[in-house]
């Protein structure tokens, strides 16, 4: 939802050298083509200038996708704690809360937003507010309508869920998130999160579960689900100076380790052993209930060693960092495929992060490569040799709507499109 922090990590993740692989890691020889593929949220795509609305936008949209060969577009069906389509658990629009990113209402929230997009003007802020209240997701379903016409042009489409997250910046809060605060997270010092919503819980186990519920019910080809987005980003940082997860400690998880083991959480190193699996496994549990529902492709957006939220706070990877046992989803068969997010701090790269996936889900599911839609045809052709001297069968592209601003638009459409499975 927040064009200017998306723009703000991409400049991040365009300054990351790509590093030198080998030829092989596994002994196979490398695909002269790939599957490339993007996800794609709607309400950024609307605010470009003269972005026809309702069914004319999201051909826009798709016929863009189908012209730089991304035969996968993953949909984004929650935008912060809202639906994008007809949704009956959240509210289906895009209209903000009174206090909002972009309209902070105290001194410390406004120096906040300077932080992170010091370009937006008042008048611009409020512009963007007055376009994301047009969105009546109640009135047009873009999911449905993409879908449809996806389909049409033989896309596959498939339902991205934030599914970790019930706001994003603030001021989008789920209503699920507003009427149950005693379903927060709570930091090791005891103090609860503003909206994000732990899945110690059987509750939120059972609401999260009944929005995919939701998405099944449409002919979508596939789930995306992105783990590393986190709701209101006042509550950062949300690990510790070693990058170990800040969350966690509500009393289910307390008592679970104290039954187990006979000892309080506050009473040993936050990355204790003990104490990471406890906070991982209800997300694992949630995964379990999930694969279960459902029997279309399950892929994960994780972390890696190098991975930041916000402002470069750390995150020690996925157990650690994001309490995320992504080596026991691989081993029990929970998902299908893996990317890693493609932010990184000193040391991180693509093929790095790559690397640390493989080695953690153990060759047991498809990993793809993670790439930013490139500014040159030069650029993408360095982004596919070393997807393809990774073996990787397919590449994501951050995120689609940026093919819109590139200056050599059409050369890369046709670059991309060339080497498209």
């Amino acid at each position: 939802m927040l064009v200017t922090r998306r723009a703000f990590v991409e400049t991040l993740a365009a300054t990351a050298a790509l590093a030198s692989t080998p030829r092989s890691l596994l002994g196979a020889e490398p695909n002269d083509r790939l599957v490339l593929s993007a996800p794609l949220t709607h309400s950024d795509w609307m605010l470009k200038p003269g972005m026809p609305a309702g069914e004319g936008g999201v051909r826009h949209m798709l016929d863009a996708c189908k012209a730089c060969g991304w035969s996968h577009v993953y949909w984004r069906v929650f935008d912060a704690g809202r639906a994008t389509y007809r949704s009956k658990l959240l509210v289906a629009n895009n209209k903000a809360d009174e206090d909002n990113y972009f309209n902070p209402q105290n001194e410390a929230d406004r120096a906040l937003f300077q932080r992170f997009s010091p370009s937006v003007t008042p008048e611009r802020a409020a512009e963007i507010l007055s376009q994301q209240a047009a969105l009546d997701y109640a009135a047009f379903d873009s999911l449905a309508a993409a879908i449809e016409y996806g389909h049409q042009i033989g896309l596959k489409i498939h339902a991205w869920a934030t599914i970790n997250e019930d706001d994003h910046g603030w001021g989008w809060t789920s209503e699920f998130a507003k009427a149950h605060p005693e379903f927060r997270s709570v930091r090791r010092d005891g103090r609860p999160y503003r909206s994000q919503l732990s899945f110690a819980f059987v509750e939120v186990r059972q609401y999260k579960l009944a929005l995919i519920q939701e998405l099944l019910a449409y002919d979508i080809d596939g789930l995306f689900l992105d783990w590393i987005r986190t709701g209101d980003i006042r509550d950062n940082p949300q690990t510790d100076a070693a990058g170990v997860a800040d969350s966690g400690y509500e009393p289910r998880n307390v008592e679970t380790l104290k039954k187990a083991y006979d000892v309080d959480p506050h009473d040993v190193a936050a990355d204790d052993d003990r104490w990471m699996h406890v906070r991982a496994e209800p997300q694992t549990m949630f995964m379990r209930e999930l694969r279960k529902a459902t029997k279309l492709p399950i892929a994960v957006m994780v972390g890696h060693p190098w991975h930041y939220r916000g402002m470069q706070d750390p995150i020690d990877g996925n157990l650690r960092g994001l309490q995320l046992d992504v080596g026991a989803w691989a081993n029990e068969g929970l998902i299908d495929a893996a990317v890693p997010a493609g932010y990184y701090r000193a040391g991180g790269s693509a093929a790095n992060a790559y690397r640390a996936l493989a080695e953690e889900t153990a060759g047991k599911v498809d990993l793809w490569y993670y790439a930013w839609v490139p500014q040159t045809v030069d650029e993408f052709n360095g982004q596919f040799d070393e997807a393809q001297s990774l073996l990787a069968k397919r590449m994501l592209f951050w995120e689609a709507d940026y093919i819109d601003d590139r200056p050599a638009a059409a050369a890369l459409k046709k670059a991309m499109s060339a080497k498209a499975l």
